[in-house]
């Protein structure tokens, strides 16, 4: 028989995730779902009450979003422009109530090809925390998804926050989503990107990201190198971009599109994301 436990603390938490294996709940935005109408047979571990991994922090050298952090938290925070992708993106998840109740580790750890947070919190550098009762240990974002619905957490751990660090935080960050209809949609392509101004009206760096193109959204090397040194300018930008530069991704056909629409939204989608980011439409 399934068991339930609402543990008050991290030190409790990380206790019965040592003795047990478990199903960890936050928001249960995509456990319930999942769900549906099938018995429960897996240990559920709620750790919605764990309110110290509900903060969003600022610390020497980077940012802390906790493992409790609601996309509601992340819209309303104060943060800088650099995040500014991923509150565009936070706005999209689902309807208000499940930006109420879902969380942005959650998210990470379902792992989806098409979750809102990936792409975005890429481009931000973002690294993953996790706890258990032998310490913390942190990977980069890209590490700790692995694969479809697969990450490197341990059954052992939980996500205690998301890093980021804090260089280029003013740089400007943007965020677009295709779907079916704007709101409550699994997304067709989705597209990150933040770009760094150099003092000579140039790029200093840039950083995009696919997703729902690849088992695993991408960042986009060889676009991000292409683009370091050009005008940081609307239409320049958007010049630099060639289809060469998504080689790295995979699309698939599915019932929502074909791979080859993937691709080419992909490429018009970044055009509009990088005029965005330097003050373009």
């Amino acid at each position: 028989m399934a068991s339930y436990a609402r543990p008050s603390s991290i030190e409790e938490t990380l206790s019965l995730l040592k003795r047990d294996s478990w199903r960890i709940v936050a928001g249960g935005t995509d456990f319930y779902p999942m769900q549906g109408d099938k018995p429960i047979r897996e240990n559920v571990l709620d750790v919605s009450d764990l309110r110290d991994l509900r903060e969003i922090s600022v610390e020497s050298d980077h940012w802390r979003i906790g493992g409790l952090a609601s996309w509601t938290d992340v819209i309303r925070h104060d943060l800088p422009p650099a995040f500014d992708g991923l509150k565009l993106a936070a706005r999209e998840v689902g309807s208000i109530q499940i930006q109420n109740a879902g969380t942005v580790a959650g998210n990470l750890c379902n792992a989806s090809p098409a979750a809102d947070s990936v792409p975005p919190l890429l481009t931000l550098d973002a690294s993953v925390e996790l706890s258990s009762q032998d310490g913390r240990r942190t990977l980069p974002l890209g590490e700790f998804i692995t694969g479809v619905r697969r990450t490197a957490m341990r059954p052992d751990e939980i996500v205690s926050a998301v890093l980021i660090p804090r260089a280029g935080d003013d740089a400007p960050g943007h965020f677009i989503k295709l779907g079916a209809r704007v709101y409550l949609v699994i997304s067709i392509v989705m597209v990150a990107a933040i770009v760094e101004p150099a003092g000579d009206g140039t790029v200093s760096r840039a950083r995009v990201a696919v997703g729902s193109c690849s088992p695993v959204a991408q960042r986009l090397p060889a676009l991000e190198t292409a683009l370091a040194g050009a005008p940081f300018e609307a239409a320049a930008l958007a010049e630099i971009v060639r289809p060469e530069h998504f080689s790295v991704l995979s699309p698939i056909d599915d019932v929502r599109a074909s791979a080859g629409y993937r691709l080419e939204a992909a490429e018009e989608m970044t055009r509009r994301v990088l005029k965005a980011c330097a003050g373009g439409k």
